[in-house]
């Protein structure tokens, strides 16, 4: 079985752009931003590592908050009619990332989902396809897979402390990379599958499209059969056209598992080869940490 040497970080650091790494940046505002949270933070309600600062912002921050998802915002605000926070500024600050954004009023999809109509379930469905198909009919900036700023794409499932994995200059050296850097398939025996799973992978593909990356249920904010926000585009950036129902499934939490069944209302379910594919990717990927989480001792 041979393998090609893929770094985790990046498949090429030599021609990874610039990457910028501020919005609206000012002393002022980093002050005032830092001033805020320390003031208020005890004492503001917040979701996780989002602070709702006042009734009508927010800071979401943290050392695992990816300012690329600032820049994300921007993007989507600019060329879709994807209802998505403002973002006012971003900054890093001694390994922190800070970005002050709008704050949307709704509640999420899967606190009222199971109390809605037939009815008021597809008008939320119409919606969403219309987003997704906003998003797909982007115009790619070429065959990467990078995220909107041309860098590391997030990903909670790869260990280490950064979660970030790519670019990637194509989607073959994407792939080859989920399959842990194999290029010569070994026995059926040891990966059941693979030689299929391989096969369907190195075929050619078409260009990249821009994906959200985490459409959950919890990520879709309404006010009654209106969709008024998607949030947390931090994993989003330009993907294989099959990830963002992949992704539908690998990221489905228990609370969210009812959502795995509905995607297919919004998204259109890849191929069967591709779906096919991705099974055996996943048992491939999931053999792989393990491995790696037991010969390191638990440190990767």
């Amino acid at each position: 079985m041979q393998r090609r040497s893929i770094d985790h970080t990046t498949t090429n650091p030599n021609s990874s752009p610039p990457i910028p790494n501020d919005i609206n940046n000012t002393p002022f505002r980093r002050f005032a931003v830092l001033a805020a949270i320390k003031a208020l933070g005890p004492f503001r309600p917040r979701r996780v590592d989002v602070l709702f600062l006042t009734n009508k912002t927010c800071i979401k921050y943290g050392s695992l908050i990816q300012i690329s998802e600032a820049f994300t915002l921007q993007f989507i605000a600019m060329h879709t009619s994807i209802p998505v926070p403002r973002v006012h500024c971003a900054f890093v600050h001694r390994g922190c990332t800070y970005i002050v954004m709008e704050r949307i009023h709704g509640e999420t999809l899967a606190r009222t989902w199971y109390a809605r109509s037939a009815d008021s379930k597809e008008k939320i469905f119409a919606q969403l396809r219309n987003m997704v198909n906003e998003m797909r009919a982007l115009p790619s900036p070429g065959p990467a897979i990078s995220n909107v700023v041309g860098g590391p794409v997030y990903d909670p499932r790869f260990p280490g402390t950064s979660l970030t994995i790519g670019p990637f200059q194509s989607i073959h050296d994407f792939h080859v990379f989920l399959r842990n850097g194999i290029v010569e398939p070994p026995p059926d025996s040891l990966y059941p599958g693979i030689h299929d799973m391989m096969r369907s992978q190195d075929q050619p593909w078409p260009m990249p499209v821009f994906t959200h990356g985490d459409l959950s249920s919890f990520n879709i904010l309404v006010r009654g059969d209106r969709v008024v926000g998607i949030i947390d585009w931090e994993t989003a950036g330009w993907y294989p056209s099959y990830w963002e129902y992949s992704m539908a499934w690998w990221l489905a939490n228990p609370r969210n598992a009812f959502w795995r069944e509905e995607t297919e209302r919004f998204l259109d379910p890849p191929m069967p080869h591709e779906l096919e594919m991705e099974r055996t990717a996943s048992q491939i990927f999931r053999r792989c940490m393990i491995c790696i989480f037991v010969c390191t001792g638990g440190i990767v």
